[in-house]
């Protein structure tokens, strides 16, 4: 919990940098918009975990390398909701950022959230510089080309889309990020974690292909259906619901025994296997 606590309060303090005297006022409010309150934290939590599983879950570079994961997780929700792609109306209970403050100050917060995310790696993890060069590498990855987020979204420009670079991109760019920079952060060898980032990106995609067809926006705090009404694949849709859970719990089991050998292996696996049923609606989590 304290290092959790640890990555709010570097957020914080990361906004409250824009805040400064003589700062455009409708940018910092529309970014603040963006980030405060948090959604559920879920890949700040998994860069937090394989710290702490490598032995360094409460260290500052770890806190910052989760932050900063974060902070790009916010510029691809504010860029995701834009009128251009899903034109959503609602995020984590409230306007969209495009909605409460216009979609030209939401594409420029996206941006600025983008590059603070640079900007908080740098300053918390210029101690361990050795550590940094790795930890930069990892997240410009997660959120470039070919193969990060900015890709994932690009696919939905292209007259044909390629369904499982999509989803790995878009969703699986992340959430392997987080698990590379955690262990990053810890001194720990990056490559051996990418497998577990990819099979958790991959069961939170078709836990959000559920949700989407499933949830209630309320409890989701952004609307539902957004698939079909954007033509877009759904693991529902293909494999129907009882064939799309089964799916998901496949991806969490093999994500979990992917786990690297490391002091926390069998605590991380356990967590890992018992929080995936939150990503369900609460109607549909089974029995452990």
């Amino acid at each position: 919990m304290q290092a959790v606590m640890h990555v709010e309060g570097t957020l914080e303090a990361a906004v409250r940098r824009g805040e400064a005297p003589g700062h455009p006022p409708g940018l910092a409010a529309a970014i603040r918009h963006a980030v405060f309150p948090g959604g559920a934290r879920i890949r700040p939590q998994l860069c937090l975990a394989v710290a702490g599983a490598c032995g360094e879950g409460g260290s500052p570079v770890a806190a910052t390398a989760a932050a900063s994961i974060e902070l790009l997780h916010c510029a691809s929700l504010v860029h995701d909701d834009l009128p251009c792609f899903d034109d959503a109306d609602l995020r984590r209970g409230k306007a969209s950022v495009h909605k409460a403050f216009g979609e030209r100050l939401a594409v420029l917060a996206g941006d600025a959230l983008i590059v603070m995310a640079f900007e908080v790696l740098g300053r918390g993890a210029a101690t361990h510089p050795e550590r940094l060069v790795e930890l930069l590498r990892i997240v410009g990855a997660a959120v470039g080309t070919p193969h990060g987020i900015s890709a994932g979204q690009a696919w939905e420009c292209e007259p044909a889309l390629d369904l499982v670079q999509y989803q790995r991109a878009k969703t699986g760019a992340l959430f392997s990020g987080a698990t590379m920079a955690g262990a990053a952060a810890a001194g720990f060898e990056t490559a051996p974690w990418r497998a577990l980032g990819d099979g958790l990106g991959e069961a939170y995609q078709v836990a959000d292909d559920i949700r989407d067809v499933f949830g209630n926006p309320d409890d989701l705090g952004k609307p539902v259906g957004q698939d079909a009404a954007h033509a877009r694949p759904n693991a529902v849709h293909a494999l129907g619901l009882d064939g799309a859970v089964d799916r998901l719990e496949a991806l969490v089991a093999a994500a979990a025994e992917s786990i690297p050998i490391c002091p926390g292996r069998k605590a991380l696996r356990l967590r890992i296997i018992e929080e995936a049923q939150q990503f369900l609606p609460k109607k549909l989590r089974r029995a452990a």
